[in-house]
């Protein structure tokens, strides 16, 4: 038998030649099998390759942003690179009742996806101490203080002032400041803020902080869904549940949280009502995209504070227990020996009220139902749907997919004494209050000297525990309607180990629309990025078209080969046959 020569144009190395007798079995009837599955498993694994090297590629990526996003805002405790020119800044001063504190933030430059917000921290100093209630010139750098923001927003103690004098105070300042600073700092940057407004700054600041804004899909958090406030669409979104806070000081209590359902009134009255607790605002900054849109309730109670509540519970018990006197000809209260019995103080304590030249003498009972049951006419409820305290109107609450902070006295209450800070149980909580209002005075003051107690807790706070704990439960459950098995209250004092400032919400809402140059920029970047993304996926896929198109020839050719192998025989076993029956051979067509 001849050898067949096959000659590829490829290297010199490359040539071979197949001999049909020494390779019977590759040139049999499951050659076609064995090549069409070799290049389905070829392909099949170069696809598979390219796709785990892409998905790997960007896929870590993006956890690794993830991570590395939650890790700074945990741990965010280093001091600012100041030298940085990248780092921007911005101030905010809180001129509220007892001072002004001034807050100095920082963020890096907006990473260009247009869902996500600046990510705003708090400058920290060189002994990584939080900017707060100092500043001085080197903690912004004079290069930066062109372009920094200052902001001067004036809370409650502006607000009882009569407005001319507010109107008076508020030119001042924008008369002076700009003699003395060059920071960015227009007549816009300087005004009285509504309780509601602070209070929105304050929930989106919490909300900031436990990265509800947020939008990454595939995230373990609990999602709700949300009717967009005045988008074409009637479809519902789905995105990040936020979180409603509930803030009890010693004047007032305020409640915030989002109303992600479109809500109904019960009457037009309800409905100009509600119209100044409601707030809907944009945190994105395209007005045209709906992701960071937003629609949250803000009620501020005055005189339902702990403080203020105690001094409107001792007005109403020192009036009432004068006139029962006056009709009834009795004693109670008037001396020591005959003292009025409040079931809202500890067991035996001794209190004394002191109103218009006379005093009222108390004694605790420490009966923490009793307590409970005498100030529930405090919270002024009524029988109309949808209302809280006083009477205000509150939207419904979908209490089983819901979350609350509780701040404040709402910490106080639970942490200072009964050292049940954290997840709230309300079961948990009157069992304890329960127990320490029926505990002597005498007892709590030996704990109270052994520190048994917290560090910060004093006398004052021993004295009106009992009655704050039934004035917390009572607003709670009774005036905002939680009920008592509501497993999703977590009262704190920090949130990540941080105190959050409603000032942390006012410069993220007032400086929402600075990510848009960063934005514009990294676009026109990632539109050079996307190409060499597309050319790294586009030679993967070349490299396995040319194989394919390399093993394709190959097998073509090892099937014409197989041809002629075929008509090679034929002829051989023709001439074979003549030359046996003695006939001339005949010359195959086309010879001579």
């Amino acid at each position: 038998m001849g050898r067949i020569g096959i000659s590829c144009l490829f290297p010199a190395s490359w040539h071979f030649s197949i001999s049909p007798v020494g390779c019977p079995r590759i040139l049999n009837t499951n050659l076609r099998q064995i090549i069409v599955i070799s290049v389905l498993a070829a392909a099949v694994s170069l696809l598979y390759f390219s796709v785990v090297i892409i998905r790997n590629k960007y896929g870590r990526l993006t956890r690794d942003k993830k991570f590395q996003r939650y890790l700074a805002r945990v741990t965010d405790i280093e001091a600012t690179d100041t030298n940085n020119p990248n780092v921007n800044y911005g101030i905010v001063v809180d001129c509220g009742s007892s001072g002004s504190r001034i807050f100095v933030y920082c963020w890096p430059r907006h990473n260009g996806n247009p869902r996500d917000l600046l990510d705003i921290r708090q400058m920290r100093d060189k002994n990584r101490k939080p900017v707060v209630m100092k500043i001085k010139p080197e903690h912004v750098p004079r290069a930066k203080h062109k372009e920094t923001p200052l902001y001067i927003l004036c809370t409650a103690g502006m607000r009882i002032l009569p407005e001319s004098q507010q109107k008076a105070i508020l030119e001042d300042l924008l008369t002076d400041i700009p003699v003395h600073f060059d920071f960015l700092f227009s007549d816009s940057h300087a005004e009285v803020i509504s309780g509601k407004q602070e209070g929105v700054y304050a929930w989106i600041g919490i909300n900031f902080v436990l990265g509800r804004f947020e939008h990454i899909e595939d995230d373990d958090e609990a999602v709700v869904e949300v009717n967009i406030p005045g988008s074409e669409s009637s479809e519902a979104i789905v995105r990040k549940r936020t979180a409603g806070i509930l803030d009890m000081g010693g004047v007032s209590t305020q409640i915030a949280y989002e109303v992600p359902k479109t809500v109904s009134f019960a009457s037009s009255q309800q409905e100009e009502v509600a119209k100044n607790l409601l707030a809907e605002f944009n945190l994105g900054c395209d007005v045209h995209q709906t992701e960071h849109v937003y629609r949250v309730y803000v009620a501020t109670f005055l005189g339902f504070g702990g403080n203020a509540a105690r001094q409107r519970y001792e007005d109403r018990i020192f009036a009432n227990t004068i006139q029962k006197n006056r009709l009834l000809g009795k004693q109670t209260g008037l001396t020591p020996d005959m003292p009025y019995l409040d079931p809202c103080l500890p067991l035996d304590i001794k209190d004394e009220i002191q109103q218009n030249g006379q005093t009222l003498y108390l004694r605790g009972t420490g009966d923490f139902d009793l307590c409970r049951e005498t100030i529930q006419p405090f919270m002024n409820k009524t029988n109309e749907t949808q209302t809280s305290l006083n009477g205000i109107y509150q939207p419904p609450i979908h209490f089983p997919n819901s979350e609350f902070y509780g701040f404040s006295e709402f910490y106080y209450c639970t942490e200072d004494v009964l050292r049940m800070g954290g997840d709230y149980n309300a079961a948990k909580f009157t069992k304890a209050a329960k127990d320490y209002c029926a505990t002597k005075w005498s007892i709590l003051r030996e704990r109270f000297d052994r520190g048994l107690y917290a560090s910060h807790a004093d006398l004052h706070r021993l004295k009106y525990q009992c009655f704050k704990s039934a004035w917390m439960f009572e607003v709670f459950h009774r005036g905002f309607s939680f009920p008592v098995n509501y497993k999703n209250l977590k009262t704190a004092l920090q949130v990540y180990d941080r105190e959050v400032q409603w000032t942390l919400g006012a410069i993220l809402y007032r400086t929402r629309f600075l990510p848009l140059r960063d934005i514009q920029q990294e676009a026109f970047r990632a539109s050079h990025t996307h190409w060499r993304g597309v050319s790294f996926v586009y030679n993967h896929y070349l490299f396995s078209g040319c194989f394919l198109v390399v093993l394709l020839a190959i097998l073509l050719y090892l099937l014409r080969l197989r041809r002629i192998h075929r008509r090679t025989l034929r002829s051989s076993s023709a001439a074979t046959l003549w030359m046996e029956e003695g006939l001339p051979a005949q010359n195959p067509a086309g010879t001579l």
